[in-house]
């Protein structure tokens, strides 16, 4: 395992580094390091780590989900409002639509296949999306109108919406039944994982004031890891409760982050932040070298042209309904279109489920997994470069002259 880890981290920063003096995202480096180094290519990372590689890729979730938190703005937040909300599940529908519309005529199969590909391929990665959005509002871009904080909300309650819709319709796939239940576990999963992030936060806010008035005050590197720890333990409550009630882990986990920087003093939340700033170094490499691993490259030239444009075609879907979520917003023409840029990317949701169909035995199982590798390989690059490209381009900063 070591030697693999030294592979990762060290061919993972100098692909990065050679793609950052490409004027390429960095992400793009990772991702080839790990289709190179993975089972399907060189094979030189270790079963071991392969084998605990979604929960390596959790991990490195969490850290920057913990700094987006402590980064996050809740007057902020609150100005957002209706888009927010609409931004979760409107263009992942519209993107579920594309498939059922155009999948079987492109792709060969029937319409509840084409739902079970939609939602494979719907949801955006936050794992792209979130460090650049904590970027946007450190520097300050997009702030004015709370651009960065509207795709991060959004960005982190769609995965729910679509893994929620995922469960349905690969139920219908296998010959089950259609369950209202389903559809209402989506508001209680994110209402759930918001009160008991909220309540965890305010416990550990609580728990360090008193330390302190005792003058047994808590270094920050410890807070960093007792703040790790609850968040694992967050993302369990998630799996244990479960069979009971649905709880989004992931929302628990900025929840948290963010009560804690609303109760703690200002340097306090902001020198936390920059502590997973520096852990997100490494967890960034982990994070992207694991899900190129995870991407069979096999599958990419089965899937064909075809695969290609019902991909364009979806994301086409995509940026309408995202178009739509802004409407009746005071963003302007540019702003706008930054918003369906930051929404074109997938990559961790698509490398953990993309697989799912075929182990469930499902007759679009290979299809499934090929799109979606195609389109892990497609919009990750897509949507990285062209945030990175286009945001001093397309949102106001503070310090710029307004005309």
């Amino acid at each position: 395992m070591l030697t693999s880890l030294a592979f990762i981290f060290l061919v993972g920063l100098a692909a990065a580094a050679l793609c950052q003096r490409l004027h390429l995202p960095r992400i793009i480096g990772m991702l080839a390091t790990g289709i190179l180094l993975g089972p399907y290519a060189l094979n030189l990372l270790d079963d071991s780590i392969l084998s605990v590689s979604g929960d390596l890729r959790q991990m490195a979730l969490i850290i920057i989900l913990l700094k987006a938190g402590l980064s996050l703005n809740l007057a902020d937040l609150k100005k957002v409002g209706r888009p927010a909300v609409m931004m979760a599940c409107v263009p992942a529908s519209f993107e579920i639509l594309a498939f059922v519309l155009f999948a079987p005529m492109l792709l060969g199969v029937n319409r509840v296949e084409a739902a079970v590909m939609g939602a494979v391929l719907a949801a955006v990665s936050p794992a792209v999306v979130v460090p650049r959005m904590v970027h946007l509002m450190e520097t300050g871009y997009g702030t004015d109108k709370s651009i960065p904080q509207l795709i991060m909300a959004g960005a982190s309650c769609d995965d729910i919406f679509v893994i929620v819709l995922f469960s349905t319709f690969a139920g219908m796939a296998q010959g089950g039944s259609v369950q209202l239940s389903s559809f209402a576990s989506i508001p209680v999963s994110i209402g759930l994982g918001v009160l008991l992030g909220a309540a965890v936060g305010w416990a550990l806010s609580t728990f360090f004031e008193a330390a302190h008035a005792r003058r047994r005050c808590v270094r920050n590197s410890t807070k960093v890891v007792i703040l790790l720890g609850t968040a694992f333990l967050l993302m369990a409550v998630e799996t244990w409760a479960k069979p009971v009630v649905p709880v989004s882990g992931l929302l628990a986990v900025v929840s948290m982050a963010c009560v804690l920087k609303l109760k703690s003093v200002a340097f306090v939340s902001k020198r936390l932040s920059e502590k997973f700033g520096k852990l997100w170094i490494a967890a960034e490499v982990i994070l992207f070298v694991l899900v190129g691993a995870a991407v069979d490259i096999r599958y990419t030239l089965g899937a064909g042209l075809a695969a290609v444009a019902m991909i364009l075609a979806a994301l086409c879907f995509r940026s309408v309904g995202v178009l739509l979520c802004v409407t009746a917003t005071p963003l302007c023409w540019k702003e706008r279109l930054f918003c369906v840029i930051a929404y074109l990317p997938k990559a961790t949701v698509q490398a953990a489920m993309g697989s799912v169909p075929l182990a469930m035995g499902l007759a679009c199982g290979q299809i499934v997994l090929s799109v979606a590798v195609v389109g892990i390989l497609i919009t990750a690059p897509l949507g990285a470069i062209g945030i990175d490209l286009s945001y001093k381009r397309l949102l106001n900063h503070p310090a710029k002259t307004v005309e």
